[in-house]
């Protein structure tokens, strides 16, 4: 089937995708899609029923059993699982210790990832993650990598309230045998290290405008 034109936004933890993408999608007119919030919410279901995230087949079992749901609000998705918006509990200190390991497991890669190719069947996205432009979309010829030094990256996770370690989790992330944290060949890679939010946006959207993409009221 047919999919929408898809800006893939990729990079390791806090280098500033997910502020930058949903800017990005609301200057396009886009929907901004958030596919950590996704492996965030698989992870938040399995502890909440106290399911051990390291057994690869409990997961997969859970999996099979729960009903996940993209849901279209003003101007992004939200991702329900079992019919519940579980957003406000994704950045908790439990399910931030154990994403990452969630996001190993074959299975539910295999069935987000899925879900994720639906969106692009109804409308254009913004979609960022770390392996969008590698696996999900590796088609779309508008690709882009954000990054930031290792110190930004923490100090705006402690801005964040967040304790985890950028360190482990880039390591974890490009480790694993699942759809690892890597750079495609043909994404453009932006250091947003010494950029503000608002000059980061710019210089996609320009990049964009000169590549032909243009906003729905342009």
């Amino acid at each position: 089937m047919q999919h929408h034109t898809v800006i893939a936004i990729d990079g390791p933890a806090a280098s500033g995708k997910s502020s930058v993408s949903k800017a990005l999608a609301s200057r396009l007119g886009y929907l901004y899609v958030n596919t950590g919030s996704m492996y965030r919410a698989v992870t938040w279901l399995a502890l909440r029923l106290g399911v051990d995230v390291g057994d690869a087949a409990a997961v997969e079992h859970l999996m099979q059993q729960a009903a996940f749901e993209c849901v279209k609000g003003d101007g992004f998705s939200s991702f329900l699982v079992n019919g519940e918006d579980p957003a406000d509990d994704l950045v908790s200190p439990e399910v931030n210790a154990a994403v990452s390991q969630i996001a190993t497991l074959q299975e539910v890669r295999r069935r987000l990832v899925s879900l994720q190719r639906d969106c692009a069947l109804h409308q254009p996205l913004v979609m960022e993650g770390r392996d969008i432009g590698t696996v999900v979309f590796p088609e779309t010829p508008y690709k882009f990598y954000v990054d930031a030094s290792a110190e930004v990256r923490a100090a705006r996770r402690a801005g964040q309230g967040l304790e985890d370690s950028v360190n482990q989790r880039d390591a974890m992330d490009k480790a694993r045998k699942e759809s690892p944290l890597l750079i495609a060949p043909d994404a453009q890679r932006i250091d947003t290290s010494h950029m503000s939010l608002s000059e980061v946006v710019d210089e996609i959207f320009s990049r964009l405008q000169a590549a032909g993409i243009r906003p729905p009221t342009a």
